[in-house]
């Protein structure tokens, strides 16, 4: 597929057949995703694969952590909370880590963290795979970060929700640049 129709066509896609997505095909998506460019060569992005039983291990997480903040919480709620993860076969998280010399720059590594997201993204799209990047509250609770061997203060900028797609996605126009860009000569 060419790079170019890859950035047009690519959706964002969260229904998804239960199948196992094979070790190659997410081993794949992580070697994109770490050409992702980056300053001083830091490669500041952390991926964890959950897959399997880590799913519900991280639902369960969730689920803890929801109903430490919410008093009287139904086990309905709680049972939603625990099924999000098992939305999709595997799930990629994306950390950032946080800047070690002077020189480095903490939105530098955000940056390149985020790029490695979107190289994720489309390297999906090119292998015929649906994936939805999400964040919320589940990107900032200490208790996820715990679970994913992150410090507290360390930024989780994505869950990626991976599997192979019920159906072919719906084609959108998105708006162009134009409104968005200022040309200085």
């Amino acid at each position: 597929m060419d790079t170019l129709e890859a950035i047009k066509t690519r959706r964002s896609i969260g229904a998804v057949r239960p199948d196992p997505v094979d070790k190659q095909e997410i081993e794949k998506l992580l070697a994109a995703g770490s050409q992702a460019p980056n300053h001083y060569k830091v490669r500041p992005w952390r991926f964890n694969v959950i897959t399997g039983s880590g799913l519900k291990k991280l639902g369960d997480v969730m689920a803890e952590s929801l109903a430490l903040k919410t008093s009287g919480l139904s086990e309905e709620g709680l049972e939603k909370e625990r099924a999000k993860p098992l939305r999709a076969s595997v799930i990629i998280t994306v950390g950032v880590d946080k800047p070690t010399e002077p020189k480095i720059s903490e939105i530098e590594n955000i940056c390149a963290a985020a790029a490695a997201c979107q190289n994720i993204l489309l390297a999906a799209h090119a292998l015929g795979l649906a994936a939805i990047w999400r964040t919320g509250p589940t990107a900032l609770d200490p208790l996820v970060k715990t679970f994913l061997g992150m410090e507290k203060d360390q930024y989780l900028i994505a869950l990626i929700y991976i599997g192979y797609p019920v159906s072919a996605p719906d084609s959108i126009d998105r708006p162009d640049f134009s409104d968005r860009t200022t040309w200085v000569e």
